[in-house]
C-alpha cells in the first residue's frame, strides 16, 4: 500500500459508502483527513470510527454547491492540518427519472451537486496547489458517464461532465506539478444496490465480466493508486473500475 504519512487529504461525501471507505484507506496509509458531508452527525460518527488510526481529522458539514463554503473549507483545512496535498471529489446524488418525466429541479439538483460541486471544490483546492506547485485531485465519475444509462440523464450528464472537467484541469495545471485524474466505478455493493430487486441484480451481474459488484474498498484502492507517487506520470486519465462491465 502507498504511504501517505504526513500528507493531508480532503474527501467530499465522506461520511458513508465509498467516501468513508476512502477516508479509512487513506487513514490506514497515514494521511491526515479533512472530511465533509451534508450532515454533521454522520461526520462525527465517521470520525469516531477513524479515531483509532492516530491521524488528524477535521470535519465540516458543507454545501459544496456554494463557492464561499468550498473556499472556507479549504482555508480551514490548511489552518487545521497545515497544508492540502490531495482532494478526492466523491460527493454525489441521484434523482433518477426518464427524460420526458424529469423535471427541471431533478436536473438542476444533480448537476449542481455532482458537477458544479466538483468544479467549486477543485477550484478552491487548485488555488492552493497552484501556489505550492504540487497537488493531486481524483474525481469520482462513473461507468455510466462513458456508456450512458436510461433513466439517469441528469446523473450521466454530470458524470460525463466530470470526465471533461478532469481532462481540462489536467492540461491547465500539469505545468504546476498538479495531477488530475478520475475513477469511473461500475456497480458498487452499497445499501442502494442491496435494495435492488433480485432480477435487476442478476441482469447487472450477467453483464459484468468478473460476475460480482465492486466493494467500496475496490474503488478506494484505485483512488489511492492515482493519488500516490506510484502514478507520478499519470494525469488526465479515467481509470475504469467496473469489473469488465464496459470496455
Amino acid at each position: 500500500m502507498a504511504d501517505f504519512t504526513g500528507k493531508n487529504v480532503m474527501i467530499t461525501g465522506a461520511s458513508r459508502g465509498i467516501g468513508f471507505a476512502l477516508a479509512e484507506a487513506f487513514a490506514k496509509a497515514g494521511a491526515n483527513l479533512a472530511l465533509c458531508a451534508t450532515r454533521e452527525e454522520a461526520l462525527k460518527e465517521a470520525a469516531g470510527k477513524l479515531a483509532g488510526y492516530g491521524v488528524k481529522i477535521y470535519t465540516k458539514a458543507l454545501n459544496i454547491t456554494c463557492a464561499d463554503s468550498c473556499e472556507e473549507f479549504v482555508q480551514n483545512t490548511i489552518k487545521e492540518l497545515g497544508s492540502l496535498d490531495v482532494l478526492v471529489n466523491n460527493a454525489g446524488i441521484t434523482k433518477d427519472n426518464l427524460t420526458v418525466r424529469m423535471n427541471e429541479q431533478e436536473w438542476d439538483d444533480v448537476i449542481s451537486v455532482n458537477l458544479k460541486g466538483t468544479f467549486l471544490m477543485s477550484k478552491a483546492a487548485l488555488k492552493v496547489m497552484f501556489k505550492k506547485r504540487s497537488g493531486n485531485i481524483v474525481n469520482i465519475s462513473s461507468v455510466v458517464g462513458e456508456m450512458g444509462n436510461p433513466g439517469q440523464v441528469n446523473y450521466v450528464a454530470s458524470k460525463a461532465g466530470i470526465i471533461g472537467l478532469t481532462k481540462t484541469l489536467a492540461k491547465e495545471f500539469g505545468g504546476r506539478n498538479v495531477r488530475v485524474n478520475a475513477v469511473a466505478p461500475g456497480f458498487v455493493q452499497t445499501s442502494m444496490t442491496d435494495a435492488l430487486p433480485e432480477e435487476v441484480k442478476a441482469k447487472a451481474l450477467g453483464a459484468i465480466a468478473l460476475k460480482r459488484f465492486a466493494t467500496a474498498q475496490d474503488i478506494a484502492k484505485a483512488v489511492l493508486f492515482l493519488a500516490s507517487d506510484d502514478a507520478s506520470y499519470i494525469t488526465g486519465h479515467v481509470l475504469a473500475v467496473n469489473g469488465g462491465l464496459y470496455m
